[in-house]
């Protein structure tokens, strides 16, 4: 079992690399200041996507997204995250389209009159570290809503695969608009901790989208398909078009 564990372009890409070069060159002092960058860096925990398809790693597991800065949403005293909770918050629409859309990167949309933008992301883990992810950009980590999105492109039908999924804190998520698999309660990210029904992927492009609140702690989560076998499926390629 594995362990728990803007881009705009790829200048603050390498700015981002610099800054952790710099903190950890052997002939530079450490500052304070230079390893607050470091934490702070994702390029640590993330690389621009790029055209080309992904494959899933290999335990299968999709590391390809596009990711909504987070959506404020208070929640972090008392707040049990039952079913009814979480259906109702991820039901409420925050900004157009929002079960529809497959955005682009830098696309931006409005929330309670503030401008979040979407971010096409690599994952250089097997989860993707969304407390990370807003760590690093410099907004709001704790009492918030993500939102990712990503299109799996199957070679073929496939049928009776099943969607698994671990998440901190709570989660739900929808293939092709249908919802799927719903995590609920506070959690901690476990792999494969629920497992979808028998589903089918098309061939040619799905989508694959899902919502993760969290409340005082981190937020992750892991997603992959497995077969009939409960083996990963790993001739798929993830894309964001």
């Amino acid at each position: 079992m594995k362990t728990f564990c803007k881009f705009t372009s790829l200048t603050i890409f390498a700015m981002a690399l610099q800054t952790i070069c710099a903190a950890q060159s052997p002939t530079r002092p450490r500052d304070p200041s230079a390893a607050a960058a470091v934490r702070r860096s994702i390029a640590l925990y993330f690389t621009t996507a790029t055209p080309k398809p992904k494959p899933p790693d290999g335990d299968g597991f999709l590391q390809r997204w596009m990711l909504l800065e987070p959506i404020v949403k208070p929640n972090r005293t008392n707040t049990v995250f039952t079913g009814t909770y979480v259906r109702d918050a991820f039901s409420t629409q925050y900004f157009p389209d929002q079960f529809t859309v497959v955005p682009h990167n830098g696309d931006k949309v409005t929330v309670d009159g503030k401008e979040l933008a979407w971010h096409a992301v690599d994952s250089t883990g097997f989860n993707v570290k969304l407390f990370r992810f807003a760590y690093g950009l410099n907004t709001p980590t704790y009492g918030v809503l993500f939102w990712a999105v990503t299109v799996v492109d199957s070679p073929r039908e496939m049928k009776n695969v099943r969607l698994a999924v671990g998440s901190n804190s709570a989660s739900m998520w929808w293939l092709n608009g249908e919802d799927v698999a719903d995590l609920f309660d506070d959690r901690r990210m476990v792999m494969d901790d629920i497992v979808s029904k028998r589903l089918t992927l098309k061939k040619g492009p799905n989508t694959l989208r899902g919502a993760v609140i969290n409340g005082p702690g981190l937020s992750d989560f892991c997603v992959r398909f497995i077969d009939a076998n409960g083996s990963p499926v790993k001739d798929i390629r993830t894309s964001l078009e």
